[in-house]
Order: structure tokens, then C-alpha cells, then sequence
């Protein structure tokens, strides 16, 4: 069943006096039902009003638009009906009179007796029979909303659009007339839209309440869905065994907003500017021999550094992703190449270490990855999950062995992700241990480990010589999942501001330039020099430019996205999809779960940086829509709702959830 409004993309963008433009909500994105009643709530500034006017036909969004039941919303129509918090009544008009020009001027090809029916029946509807030939100047505040309410429901409009009705009412009235507008709402079917301040109320009204963040570029949140039957009674909506719990999820939201204003946006300090109007043209920057770290390659060797400024860019391969932290932690890098997860490790602290707040304003690349297994599987059947489940039961006589690089790598949640699925758990069943990726091969050769998750190319090495089998890629698990980042430190971007998005535009270009198929033999003979990856071709080919051979003697096939660099928007770091590494973080114990995860994601995930970049840059800055998901095994995974994902799995670890407050100084004492 299609949306009957559907926001799509929505972007508004103000021009300032000075030649700036201030960015008030960023990629609104929300579908509506027939009949339901949605609240908008976020702090004052936050774009509620404006996205509301955009709805209502009164403003134009600069991007992205409104569907109102399959056509585009261009201007105002009597089929939204906005109430405003003044009123906005003719003062020398009566009650019956103010209600009769919008009847008249709406509905006027209905019959006289019609028409006059319509008015006495919202008068009614109202309870406003007594002061039917009062004009607003005798009428109570209260009063005069019923006769804007009734006024908006009189010419039958599709949507109710209400910009904080009862703000201006005292509490006795405002309940009275929340009250009334329920039995009004749910008797007429009308969908409703509502902004507010008041959590209670949005609770007593609303199906769903959208959660606004704190601007510039404000966007969703968070949505709470309030499962409370209807009819609604104020007394037993408070009485509601959720009730409190989401009230206190609602103010917990905009507690966080609160605290994100204050310490999220470091502010800039005042350091001295070199040429190309940046702060630093010397940069060192960390990576990992694999063959996902081309965009760094490609920026160094195609001149992409330099164009943006960048006159001294010195890439420093690094032995393990451990040293890439390290290096980050310490300031002797000033940037690197991580794997998707480790802006979140360290910055909650994962493991117990201590705090770094880092920052990602750009994915380097998606997909890439493989599950190897040695030699001795394949002879033991394993074509599937479900037959290493039952190889391992039965060659239980020893503890096996798998390799991972890291922690937070997306190679060992994939691989946990994968092993627990088929009923594996990985840490009772099998042994996982952290091996940096040159290194993979000689210990599989070794019999070390018994298989790993891994880039590429070191499982087409070890197809290649014989060593090992594929039997999954990450495309099997997750399709487009983020890989690399681009990792800084938070006190870095806060010095250096300028030169930060120099880097990201200039890693940008490098990533549209990586994913030009023409440019790949080119791109392959750089990565096989010693300085970087130092592969053979014969091994580096496969699912880079020739079809993936996975070693099982099946033909090699060819999987154009196995190495994503910025296709299907690769490169916006979306922090729906960094949530959900949070919640593997979680599952598997390597961290609570942040209670804050909002505020952990807006303050590590920057689509805000990554938009800066690419809008200089003259390319689309559009983040992933907001939306569940799943991996392969069909888990849903709800965006609003991470605890209930995670407890959901079989098989994890206990966890906690807890607050993880990141102290704004932290970064700037290391």
C-alpha cells in the first residue's frame, strides 16, 4: 500500500545577507499513512515550523519535495488546512461568519442549505453552539482555536496541518481542547501533522512522534512509535504500562540535542593559514596494503592532493590496523584509512581503552571483502554454512581457528554476523583471533588458522596458490555495506577545518575516478607497486577488474560491486548504518550499547562535512535514505528501535546499555 504523503529528500536552505546560506533541515525523508496523526517535536530553531510550511504549500523546499497522494505538492490548497497558534481569525466577523468564509469561498459550488449545514455542523463539532454569534474579541483563547480548528475541518481537507495550536492556552483549556481534537480527528479520519514542544501532548495525539535534531541540517532523529490503543483518554494514556518509558525516551532525545549543540560542533581555533587559503599543506596519512586503499593511492599519484592544496601528502603504509589507531591516537598521523567501525570504537572507548573522539566525513569504499577456508574444509564437504555447522560438530577434537583484522573491522562483525547465523557462535564454537591482512595467507599456509575475513587480495592469493576456497563474500552477507573510511581526529578537523575538507574533496575525486572502469588497468598497476600493495597481478585481478574466482571450481563470476568506491552513494557516511555497528559492537561485548547512540552518531558520522565537500565540488550530497534493513539472514533492522534488534539474536553476548559521554577536552589532551 503507497504512502498517502510521502516527504521525500526534503532540503531547505536559506540564503544569508553576507553571500552564505544557512542549511535548516537536511534530507527529510518520511512517509505517512491515511489517517495518522504524526507530532514533530525538536528544540525551537530546529525547522519544524518550516518543514510544516513546506507541507503546506506556503514554502518551496530548495531540494527533495512533498507527495500528497501521488501528486507534488506546488502551492497552498484547501486540501491542508494549517492552524496556527495565533488564530488568525477576522476580528470583525462572528464565530458563524469566520467558518462561513471558508465554507463559501472552498465549497461554494455546493448548495446554500449545504454550505449552511456544513458551518453548523463544525460549530457543533466544536462546542461552540452558545458563542455562534460572538466575534473573536469577546471569545477566550481557547475558544478562538476551536473556531480555527473548525474553520480548517469545515472544507473537508485530506491533511490537518497544526503549528503549535495550544501553546499560547493555559493548561485547563489546552487539555480541554486536546481532548476535543482527538474525538474530532479519529471520528473524521483526517491525517493529521502537528509541531510541539509539549511531549505529553505529543503522546496523548499522535501514532508516531518524529524527533527533529538540534540545527543546521537538522534531520529525523529518531521515531517513536506510541502503541497505545485509541480511543484515548488522557488518564489512561498516563496509566499506559509504556507510557513513562517513552516520555522518557522523548526527553532523553532532545536532552542529548541539547548537549550536542553545546559540545558536538568543536569550535574553530585561530591558527595560522598557508597557502590555498589552508591551515596545513603536509600531510601524513595511514594506511593498510589492500586493495581498497587505491583512493589514497589514486589522490597521491593523480594529482588530486595537490589540486585541492595539499602540497605534501606522504602515504604512510602501516603493518595493522592497530598501528593505524595508534597512529591516529598519538598525532603521528594526522588522518588514515580505517575500517568502518573504528571512528565508534574510539570514541565510545571500546574494549575498555581509552577514549578518542574521532570523526568520518567520507566512506572510501564498500564490499571488498571474502570469507576463506582452508583446503581441509573442502574436503570435508563444507559448501554452505550449514555444512561447516555440522564439519565442525563432527571435528569437535580441536578448537578452530579463524582470522580477523580487527575488532571493529566489519571483517569480524560480517564474520561473526555469518558464523552465528548458521548456529556458530563465534566464541564458543570457534576460536577468532586478530591477524593483521598482509599476514593472513602465511598463517592459513602455516596452519595457524583454519580460515579468515579478510580484503582483498589476499584471499585470491590464497585461491591462487592453492591454499584456500571462498566460500562467502560480503556481498553474500551485505551488499553495500561501509568498509573504509576516511578517520580523523575530532580536535584535528577543529584546527585544521579547511584543510579537512580539502582532504575529503580531494579523496572524493579520487573515488569517482577509482570507480571509472576505464581507469582500472591504469589503477592496477599502481597498486601492485611495492610501495603500496606490492601484489601480483595474477592474484590482485579478480573481482577488481576479471571475474571472482572463489577457488570452489564453479566458472569465475563477474561481480561489478565487488570494489565500491562511489557509485550508489558510496560515500556518504549515513549513520543509520553506523548504528548498526554499534549494535554488533554491543552484541559481541565490546562495549555497551550508548544510550546516547544519537548524539555518538551525529558527533562521529558527518554527512554535514562530507555535504560541505561535496557541494564545493559542484556533486549531489544526498545522505542514504533513513530506512530498515536486513542482511542476508532477513533480521530486520529498525533504526528506531536498536536494543530490541540486538536482543533478539540467539546467540550474543550479554550486554549493557549505558551513557557514553565523550568529553569535548578528551581529544585535545592526548
Amino acid at each position: 500500500m503507497s504512502s498517502f504523503i510521502e516527504i521525500d529528500r526534503v532540503d531547505k536552505i536559506f540564503p544569508l545577507p553576507n553571500g552564505d546560506s544557512y542549511i535548516a533541515l537536511k534530507n527529510i525523508d518520511l512517509k505517512i499513512k491515511k489517517g495518522e496523526f504524526i507530532s514533530l517535536i525538536g528544540h525551537s530553531g530546529c525547522g519544524k515550523s518550516t518543514l510544516l510550511n513546506i507541507i503546506a504549500g506556503l514554502d518551496r523546499s530548495t531540494a527533495g519535495g512533498v507527495v500528497l497522494e501521488g501528486r507534488e505538492v506546488r502551492e497552498p490548497g484547501p486540501d491542508r488546512m494549517v492552524v496556527f497558534q495565533n488564530y488568525s481569525l477576522l476580528p470583525w466577523l462572528t464565530v458563524r461568519q469566520n467558518i462561513a468564509l471558508a465554507v463559501n469561498r472552498v465549497l461554494g459550488n455546493l448548495p446554500k442549505g449545504e454550505r449552511r449545514g456544513i458551518i453548523e455542523h463544525n460549530i457543533d463539532l466544536v462546542g461552540l453552539r452558545h458563542a455562534a454569534n460572538k466575534r473573536p474579541g469577546e471569545l477566550s483563547g481557547g475558544m478562538k482555536q476551536r473556531v480555527a480548528i473548525a474553520r480548517a475541518l469545515a472544507i473537508r481537507p485530506k491533511v490537518l496541518l497544526l503549528d503549535e495550536p495550544f501553546g499560547a492556552l493555559d493548561a485547563l483549556t489546552r487539555g480541554n481542547l486536546q481532548e476535543r481534537l482527538m474525538q474530532i480527528v479519529e471520528e473524521n479520519h483526517v491525517t493529521t501533522i502537528m509541531v510541539t514542544h509539549d511531549v505529553d501532548e505529543a503522546l496523548l495525539l499522535s501514532d508516531r512522534v518524529v524527533m527533529l535534531t538540534t540545527g543546521p541540517e537538522a534531520h529525523i532523529g529518531q521515531i517513536l512509535d506510541v502503541p497505545i490503543p485509541r480511543p484515548r483518554h488522557r488518564l489512561e494514556v498516563v496509566n499506559h504500562p509504556s507510557y513513562y518509558a517513552m516520555r522518557n525516551e522523548i526527553v532523553y532525545f532532545l536532552n542529548q540535542q541539547k548537549r550536542a549543540k553545546k559540545v558536538g560542533q568543536v569550535p574553530h581555533k585561530k591558527v595560522a593559514i598557508a597557502r590555498h587559503g589552508l591551515e596545513k599543506i603536509n600531510l601524513e596519512i595511514g594506511f593498510i596494503p589492500l586493495t581498497d586503499c587505491i583512493p589514497l593511492i589514486v589522490a597521491q599519484e593523480k594529482g588530486f592532493f595537490k589540486e585541492e592544496g595539499l602540497e605534501e601528502v606522504n602515504l604512510s603504509r602501516e603493518p595493522s590496523w592497530k598501528a593505524i589507531a595508534q597512529g591516529v591516537a598519538t598525532g603521528r598521523l594526522d588522518a588514515a584509512q580505517m575500517v568502518a567501525g573504528m571512528p565508534l570504537s574510539m570514541t565510545i572507548g571500546a574494549g575498555g581503552k581509552p577514549s578518542v573522539p574521532i570523526i568520518t566525513a567520507l566512506v572510501l569504499s564498500r564490499n571488498g571483502n571474502a570469507i576463506t577456508l582452508s583446503k581441509q574444509f573442502q574436503q570435508w564437504g563444507v559448501e554452505t554454512l550449514r555444512d561447516l555447522k555440522a564439519a565442525l560438530a563432527n571435528n569437535s577434537d580441536r578448537v578452530h581457528t579463524f582470522g580477523m583484522v580487527h575488532p571493529s573491522s566489519m571483517h569480524n562483525l560480517l564474520l561473526r554476523y555469518w558464523l552465528a547465523s548458521g548456529g556458530i557462535d563465534p566464541d564458543r564454537d570457534v576460536s577468532l583471533t586478530v591477524i593483521a591482512p598482509p599476514q593472513m595467507v602465511a598463517n592459513l599456509k602455516a596452519g595457524n588458522i583454519d580460515g579468515y575475513c579478510v580484503g582483498e587480495p589476499w584471499n585470491s592469493r590464497a585461491v591462487y596458490e592453492g591454499l584456500g576456497y571462498v566460500i562467502a563474500t560480503d556481498l553474500d552477507i551485505w551488499a553495500s555495506h561501509p568498509e573504509k573510511v576516511l578517520g580523523v581526529r575530532e580536535d584535528w578537523v577543529a584546527k585544521y577545518p579547511e584543510t579537512h575538507i580539502a582532504l575529503v574533496k580531494a579523496l572524493l575525486k579520487a573515488c569517482e575516478y577509482c570507480d571509472d572502469r576505464r581507469h582500472r588497468e591504469e589503477i592496477l598497476d599502481l597498486l601492485c607497486q611495492p610501495q603500496y600493495v606490492g601484489s601480483l597481478p595474477e592474484y590482485t585481478r579478480p573481482g577488481f577488474l576479471d571475474p571472482y574466482d572463489r577457488g570452489t571450481g564453479a566458472p569465475p563470476e563477474r561481480i561489478l560491486r565487488f570494489n565500491q568506491f562511489h557509485v550508489d552513494q558510496t560515500n556518504c557516511p549515513g549513520r543509520v548504518e553506523g548504528l548498526w555497528i554499534l549494535t554488533q559492537l554491543a552484541r559481541w561485548g565490546y562495549a555497551p550499547f550508548p544510550r546516547n547512540w544519537i548524539e555518538i552518531l551525529e558527533r562521529v558520522r558527518r554527512p554535514d562535512l562530507f555535504g560541505e565537500a561535496c557541494r564545493q565540488l559542484g556533486l549531489p550530497d544526498i545522505e542514504p535514505d533513513r530506512h530498515s534493513f536486513a542482511l542476508f539472514d532477513g533480521m530486520v533492522f529498525d533504526p528506531d528501535d536498536p536494543v530490541s534488534y540486538v536482543e533478539r539474536f540467539d546467540i550474543r553476548r550479554e550486554f549493557r546499555i549505558s551513557e557514553i559521554l565523550i568529553d569535548e577536552t578528551i581529544a585535545a589532551q592526548q
